[in-house]
């Protein structure tokens, strides 16, 4: 049976021919591209009706992160040959050689991915000169399905925490609130998408990074089943937590970038990729979301220890905006069941089983131990890193950077945390056994996303996946009462887990909810057209790495 990649691929591939033959024969644009809550569906209708060129999609987004960047301040670089790459597939267009389901659709990275030409920084300033020779595996099929890399986002350094706050790169700020983070830490992606920087961005995710973002950007996103995309090619943290996924403003438009980065396959330099059973198709996730799926039946479990219970300013709209969505999952069908069991408590879970600062230093001297090109050094070893004095570690993070100097896979602690990582493991298909579930639902964070200069990113669910390897994905289900500070509200984001390789009927029941509650809404700040612009070059986007609280010195530990 082909895989559903494949027919996806194929679909693609039989639409855009067909829209190639039935185009108007007209010399060019009639209308301007306008690149707000953009989606593939709209990026090819205007390319194949001749409304836009490729180059003309790409310079309206790179108008775009010229406008508004400055404010939020996700865009750490452009890829210099962006336009140059729309020029090309617009020779392709007129040539009738038109492949791939990402074709011109423009891409950020979070920057710890490897792409050539462009530096992976982690968002550390030591790490500017670290200029990869060869794309993260992937980057490769993000661009062989036709993909522009338009840049790399801004995130938390060396993606350890949730605030999105770096020494190269600086602050983001959250579209929603300005005076709030983005999450993180793949923050600069959800900000950047959120504000319609480009049609999908990729994120990384150890905790809770591609969740966390997604949640406060009002977007959908996924964290695969270990094993499903490999993790090669960019700046690790832990072995046994890492996973590489993508957001963007709609499910269907995820449900493509999923597939596509799934397309890799086996990978050898990630041996989690043999995990795939020989059963599932590559890429596996539903190509047709808006069939005849419907949630009557479904049974969804409630994690209860996923709440905070007190009311605040902080928890009240988290609980009053997942109190809805589950009545209104009930309305249409679902059976919803509340778990209470004690061990479904994430604090108590990370401080007990997470494994990374055993982990990460071995992984990333493995990481800098690669060749790579440019003009200046760059640090050879997790060592060299973290005693140049060159980087932003947070003083909540002192502990754990400290800890990985002295911890490592040998230590007699880490066997013991992969142990209780087994038997979490077990628990969990346990409680989906038991109760014959089909997802796990509970919000991604049980506050609101935090304020700009708070310590940590307190309150976020996501390290029972990050544990267990299960597939999850990422839905907006709703915003809290608008504000002074938050005209349309702080976006809140809802969680749905499940079995290994189910990543296909999550993305039924998201874009399902996505039609019940469709809550998504763009950023009040930037809902207007900025003025577009026919660049000649790519800008220089110069990270703002002044933009830093004075609570977080540089180079301390």
């Amino acid at each position: 049976m082909s895989s559903p990649a494949n027919i996806f691929g194929s679909l693609v591939v039989q639409v855009l021919t067909l829209l190639l033959l039935v185009r108007p024969i007209i010399s060019g644009p009639t209308e301007a591209f306008d690149p707000r809550e953009a989606s593939i569906d709209s990026v090819h209708n205007a390319l194949f009706n001749h409304l836009a060129t490729c180059r003309h999609v790409v310079s309206s987004f790179i108008s775009r992160i010229e406008e508004f960047n400055p404010v939020i301040n996700a865009i750490i670089s452009l890829n210099p040959e962006a336009l140059s790459i729309a020029d090309e597939m617009d020779a392709r267009i007129a040539s009738g050689n038109v492949t791939g389901a990402l074709f011109c659709i423009p891409v950020l990275l979070k920057d710890n991915y490897d792409a050539v030409g462009m530096s992976a920084t982690g968002g550390c300033r030591a790490l500017e000169n670290n200029k990869p020779m060869v794309d993260a595996p992937s980057v490769k099929v993000l661009k062989d399905a036709g993909a522009i890399i338009l840049g790399k986002t801004n995130m938390h350094e060396m993606a350890l925490e949730g605030l999105s706050v770096s020494s190269f790169g600086g602050q983001t700020v959250n579209p929603y609130d300005h005076t709030r983070t983005p999450g993180g830490s793949s923050g600069g992606a959800g900000a950047a998408i959120a504000t319609s920087f480009a049609i999908l961005g990729t994120g990384t995710d150890t905790v809770n990074s591609l969740r966390s973002p997604a949640s406060a950007n009002s977007l959908f996103s996924f964290r695969p089943t270990r094993g499903l995309i490999s993790r090669a090619g960019i700046i690790p943290v832990s072995f046994t937590q890492d996973a590489a996924g993508a957001m963007a403003r709609n499910p269907k438009d995820l449900a493509v970038a999923l597939t596509v980065m799934a397309s890799i396959g086996y990978d050898p330099t990630d041996n989690t990729t043999a995990l795939m059973p020989s059963e599932v198709g590559r890429g596996e996730c539903s190509a047709s979301l808006y069939g005849n799926f419907n949630l009557r039946g479904i049974r969804l479990g409630l994690l209860d220890g996923f709440y905070n219970h007190t009311a605040s300013a902080e928890t009240t709209p988290v609980n009053g905006i997942m109190a809805n969505i589950v009545s209104k999952l009930i309305a249409a069908g679902a059976q919803v069941l509340n778990i209470t069991d004690s061990i479904y408590n994430a604090v108590a879970i990370s401080a007990t089983l997470d494994v990374q600062t055993y982990e990460y230093r071995e992984l990333l001297d493995a990481y800098l131990a690669q060749p790579h090109v440019g003009g200046a050094p760059r640090p050879a070893s997790f060592g060299e890193l973290y005693t140049g004095g060159d980087f932003l570690v947070i003083p909540s993070q002192y502990p754990y950077i400290n800890a990985a100097f002295g911890s490592s896979t040998s230590s007699q602690g880490y066997s013991i945390a992969q142990r209780g990582i087994e038997n979490l493991i077990q628990a969990l298909h346990t409680t989906f056994t038991q109760n014959s579930l089909d997802a796990i639902i509970y919000p991604e964070q049980k506050n609101l996303v935090v304020k700009i200069g708070s310590p940590s990113q307190s309150g976020r669910n996501g390290i029972l996946a990050a544990l267990t390897g299960s597939p999850v994905v990422t839905v907006p289900v709703g915003f809290s009462h608008p504000s002074g500070d938050a005209p349309l509200g702080v976006p809140v984001g809802m969680e749905i887990l499940g079995r290994p390789w189910t990543e296909d009927l999550l993305m039924d029941i998201a874009t399902y909810i996505s039609e019940l509650v469709p809550v998504r809404r763009m950023p009040v700040f930037a809902n207007m057209t900025a003025e577009q612009k026919h660049y000649s070059d790519v800008p220089v986007i110069r990270p703002n790495s002044e933009n830093i609280h004075p609570s977080y010195p540089l180079g301390v530990l």
